[in-house]
């Protein structure tokens, strides 16, 4: 299932209904606005760049970047690969993010990883493709399925924030484990709806998770 307005309104009923802990945010917090977009590519080499970074710095290296191929957006897998490390590296990139977008680029020349049949393929398949990329791992490919696909179902149980919002709305003594957050996900029914759960356990916080 995709977000869209007709399922984000209907997931705020649903989960309202299934957890009395989360209706509390989800009465307060605006409708979810995850929605999916089709810059697959461009995602990800946002998401590569970005990693560890604030938001202001990590548009200014994707700024330069960019402007390392005469442009403002993102450059095709092709050309990166005609640029060697060093001058990757010019744009702000640490040296292992160099690497790693290069090997992004070279898995999408190769082939081996397309864009085109993502959509026909399960949460598990599209995991295993992406992290099989160096410097992407499982949550970004997390955060690709929600943000980018606006898959309903994802429940991206290492990221931080979720881990802090959970222990903080159910009351836990320590953060939850990736078992916990899984047993609390179903214990409170957030199937289908696990991504637009976890977008209002970071409402809950103030805080959307940096992409």
């Amino acid at each position: 299932m995709l977000a869209s307005d007709t399922t984000v309104t209907e997931a705020a009923r649903y989960l309202s209904a299934q957890d009395p802990v989360l209706a509390k945010v989800i009465a307060v917090t605006k409708l979810c606005t995850i929605r999916p977009h089709q810059n697959y590519y461009a995602e990800l080499v946002d998401s590569i760049v970005s990693q560890q970074l604030s938001v202001k710095a990590s548009a200014s290296i994707l700024r330069r970047f960019n402007a390392l191929f005469g442009g403002d957006t993102v450059p095709d897998p092709a050309a990166i690969l005609t640029k060697d490390i060093d001058t990757l590296r010019s744009a702000g990139l640490s040296r292992a993010k160099a690497l790693y977008v290069r090997d992004l680029a070279q898995h999408v020349v190769d082939n081996k990883l397309t864009f085109d049949d993502l959509d026909t393929l399960s949460n598990d398949e599209i995991i295993a493709k992406l992290t099989a990329v160096k410097g992407i791992g499982e949550w970004t490919a997390h955060m690709f399925l929600m943000f980018a696909m606006g898959r309903t179902d994802v429940l991206p149980h290492g990221d931080l924030g979720i881990k802090n919002g959970i222990r903080a709305l159910y009351g836990l003594s320590q953060q939850p484990t990736a078992a916990d957050i899984i047993a609390i996900a179903e214990q409170n029914h957030w199937h289908p709806y696990e991504s637009i759960a976890c977008w209002y356990v970071w409402q809950s916080l103030d805080n959307e998770p940096a992409l």
